[in-house]
């Protein structure tokens, strides 16, 4: 029996249906063995029975089918078919007032710092910058990076996401947020963050130490000892 409360263990069967998802997905991308195939495809289906049963223990109702077809939708050939986490980025950016630039999301009303899927043909950092200008109007530029981790592990996606998350200077521009994806952006001191704002617990410390002037140690997830069974952070 798993020593894991009932939430911890079902992060762990999500994560462990997408990941035999992702390496039956590219399986498929890579083999052209009918029999090869087919073992993946059932696969697959194993992986969705394991999600369907986590969605069942978290009250979700989806059909095992769902699962399957959206798996199966996303295959491609060869290298563009090799499954891997989607990239985040997001910006955590300082002002001379020691504040931090936050937004709030007009689709869910969280407030949180500037993000954004990472962008063919633009570098992490250049997403970072764009995704502020874009998003607050603020112009910056990037000072290090402050931590890689994966958002599965930390319970806030549901789908393989790894967060690139950069300490930038704000050096320009005006308050001006986005008019389809902000409802609003501000500044605010680590003692006046609106609420609700999202993961301030784990990302506040480290963010406002950077801007206070530290050069602080990139975070990121420590391997788990064994991988695949969970182990209390």
């Amino acid at each position: 029996m798993s020593d894991a409360a009932p939430s911890d263990f079902t992060r762990d069967l999500v994560r462990w249906s997408e990941t035999l998802a992702a390496i039956a997905r590219t399986g498929l991308g890579f083999t052209q063995s009918r029999y090869e195939q087919e073992r993946f495809e059932e696969v697959l289906h194993v992986a969705a029975d394991i999600k369907a049963a986590a969605d069942e223990a978290l009250e979700v109702r989806r059909e095992r089918d769902h699962f399957i077809q959206e798996w199966m939708d996303s295959i491609g050939e060869g290298v563009p078919g090799y499954v891997t986490p989607k990239v985040a980025i997001g910006a955590v950016v300082g002002n001379e007032a020691g504040e931090i630039l936050l937004v709030q999301r007009k689709d869910s009303g969280v407030w949180l710092y500037p993000t954004g899927w990472a962008d063919v043909g633009y570098s992490p950092a250049e997403v970072a910058v764009k995704e502020v200008q874009e998003e607050t109007g603020i112009l910056c530029e990037p000072v290090q990076l402050l931590s890689v981790i994966d958002g599965q592990r930390m319970g806030f996606t549901r789908f393989a996401m790894y967060m690139m998350l950069f300490h930038c200077k704000a050096v320009g521009g005006d308050l001006s947020g986005h008019p389809l994806e902000t409802a609003n952006v501000g500044w605010f001191g680590r003692d006046a963050l609106p609420v609700p704002t999202a993961g301030a617990q784990w990302w506040g410390p480290l963010a406002f130490a950077a801007i206070d002037g530290a050069m602080v140690a990139t975070l990121f997830d420590r391997p788990r000892d064994p991988i695949w069974r969970n182990v209390p952070r």
